[in-house]
């Protein structure tokens, strides 16, 4: 038992560091390790994820804001729609059977290694017309890149796109408890151009917010184990403190390039559970 601990505690940590590099939550690591390794039935390892987000959310909140890559005023206009989704991901999650839910989960990862990959040589973003909302609530912004050693200065389009991506982000988040960072990330990326770093770091922000929107329903259920869930939290912790300091000095075609096999890998271990081909 204390050995289980103390495994779950060290891939906790590596969870949180990649989780905070790319604003995806923990979960994208916890929940496939505590299924595949340790056996632990998927809605237990989904309540432990659910924790472990708010705690990735948490400790690179605090470094990311204090150095401007989180883009505050973006977080909060989106969080409108994540919250509004994950209440309603948290509900249908009690409805779907467990192998639905590691297929689902699969095909989430392949999807945003699939986006990675198409804009794995883009470093900062390119066109795009200024939105008037963004223009009106003040949602453009800059920050200061420790690795391209420069000031960068964005402008926020696709304001319609990236909320409506976002209500489907936090459904996602509800559902399968990864905080669905990837989706986060992806409408921030693509519909709103922001550059990977302020998406990654608002994604990190945003998705404490919407994974404690559906906790409360994961724990009247009977889904959070406290056995599970306290050495996840703080392995997770612990990881994304460490990531966040990592994320800033590398560049974003790096994080891309570090990060795409391992989506597709744990994507092709969840889909193959799912199917039954793995047990």
């Amino acid at each position: 038992m204390v050995i289980s601990v103390l495994l779950i505690f060290m891939v906790s940590i590596v969870a949180g560091v990649f989780g905070s590099l790319l604003g995806l939550g923990g979960g994208i690591i916890v929940i496939p390790a505590l299924t595949l390794l340790f056996k632990i039935p998927i809605h237990y390892a989904i309540g432990a994820s659910i924790v472990s987000v708010i705690a990735t959310s948490s400790g690179a909140a605090v470094v990311y804001v204090r150095d401007k890559l989180t883009n505050i005023r973006v977080g909060m206009f989106l969080e409108l729609a994540t919250t509004t989704g994950a209440l309603t991901g948290a509900f249908i999650a009690g409805l779907i059977r467990p192998h639905i839910l590691y297929i689902l989960f699969g095909l989430l990862l392949l999807f945003s290694a699939i986006t990675m990959l198409q804009k794995r040589n883009q470093e900062l973003p390119v066109g795009g017309v200024p939105h008037p909302i963004a223009n009106k609530l003040g949602l453009h912004g800059e920050y200061y890149d420790k690795a391209l050693e420069q000031q960068v200065r964005y402008k926020v389009t696709g304001v319609y796109g990236g909320f409506g991506m976002m209500y489907v982000a936090g459904v996602i988040s509800g559902l399968l408890g990864i905080g669905s960072g990837s989706f986060k990330v992806m409408a921030m990326d693509m519909f709103m151009k922001l550059p990977m770093k302020v998406s990654s770091a608002t994604s990190n922000f945003m998705i404490g917010v919407t994974a404690a929107a559906s906790a409360g329903v994961y724990l009247m259920r009977g889904d959070i184990d406290p056995k599970i869930a306290g050495p996840v939290a703080v392995g997770v912790l612990i990881g994304a403190v460490f990531g966040t300091k990592l994320m800033q000095n590398l560049r974003s075609v790096t994080i891309r390039k570090i990060f795409i096999p391992v989506l597709v890998y744990v994507a092709i271990e969840m889909l193959l559970k799912g199917w039954g081909v793995i047990s």
